[in-house]
């Protein structure tokens, strides 16, 4: 299927950069409600844009304006391709256009190469770091994805999972967390097991309704497609034909971060995924996380894709709460 033609770029010498778009129905949606689209890139990019009928003047900065047309051409790209544009969609392309054009990111063109596809919608990286995290996830067998909370770690592990489960790459996905406030002593908790790590496992739920219907999300997990883990049950199996995840890999043990890594099998692929900032283990303990990666460091078919808070995908008010913890040497640990 070959890619939607973008918008024609018009460039008159000393003057500003027009876009001239050929579907004047998909442009408000381009432009997003009361234009916050447009202003948005403008914020962002220190550019002025105005338009005119079907086309767009980037005035500005070489860089910003060349930053504003990959942006809007990429969103215009989508639409025309029949996915629509989210404003978290215009600042993920916003935070690409701009590590790109400072050479801190791959480049814009790449991106089409890191789209996961999942059954309800396409999902694309939205940092330099997602990039570079989505690429580790195609190509290596055990990936570690390390960093504050919002960064899109744990949600894009799981688009992977269910991209290959959807494939038949692999044929079961297998989620895993440690329970640490309940001190993995899940007999004190009512219920059979799956009810018992549900509250736990929440987030790994969410992220897949959010990439599957529900009724096959109900019918896989009943007939094991997709299975629930606990870590402190994990010990002597071998996970083969899989797609595992570790999340919160912050709250395990060194001990039991090696018996999990052990559990990988034939054609199966790993992600551990944890903020080292959220430790609840009890003070003095080391962490598992923070342990293997010192230990793993090298090793051959594993990557470590660490994130920062320019990563933040979720609210932008995520971001500033992450900095300002970051800022007062982020004290404890306690809540995700």
């Amino acid at each position: 299927m070959s890619a939607a033609q973008g918008p024609d770029t018009l460039k008159a010498p000393g003057g500003p950069t027009t876009l001239r778009f050929d579907d004047n129905a998909l442009l408000a949606r381009l432009f997003g409600e009361h234009d916050r689209n447009l202003a948005r890139i403008e914020q962002q990019l220190g550019v002025v844009i105005s338009s005119r009928g079907n086309e767009l003047a980037i005035s500005g900065a070489a860089e910003a304006v060349e930053a504003a047309r990959q942006v809007l051409s990429e969103m215009y790209t989508r639409l025309k391709g029949g996915t629509e544009v989210t404003s978290g969609d215009v600042d993920g392309a916003i935070r690409l256009a701009r590590a790109a054009r400072t050479g801190a990111g791959s480049p814009f063109v790449d991106l089409e190469s890191l789209i996961i596809k999942t059954q309800r919608h396409p999902i694309r990286p939205r940092s330099p770091a997602q990039a570079r995290y989505v690429r580790a996830l195609q190509r290596s067998g055990l990936v570690i994805g390390v960093g504050p909370a919002g960064t899109g770690k744990t949600y894009l592990a799981v688009a992977m999972a269910v991209a290959l489960l959807t494939t038949g790459e692999v044929a079961r996905i297998i989620l895993s967390r440690p329970a640490v406030e309940a001190g993995e002593r899940l007999g004190f908790l009512p219920g059979e097991v799956k009810e018992k790590l549900d509250p736990y496992l929440r987030p790994l739920y969410d992220a897949l309704h959010d990439m599957m219907p529900s009724e096959r999300v109900v019918k896989k997990l009943e007939t094991g497609e997709i299975e629930i883990a606990p870590l402190a049950f994990m010990r002597g199996r071998t996970l083969s034909n899989a797609f595992v995840i570790l999340d919160e890999a912050q709250n395990t043990s060194p001990v039991q971060m090696k018996m999990f890594l052990t559990r990988l099998g034939e054609n199966s692929r790993m992600a551990v995924t944890g903020d080292l900032s959220q430790v609840d283990l009890p003070t003095g303990a080391v962490s598992g996380l923070k342990h293997a990666i010192e230990v793993l460091v090298g090793v051959p078919g594993l990557e470590i894709v660490e994130f920062s808070d320019s990563d933040v995908v979720r609210n932008e008010l995520v971001t500033r709460i992450v900095q300002a913890y970051d800022k007062a040497g982020r004290p404890g640990g306690q809540g995700r």
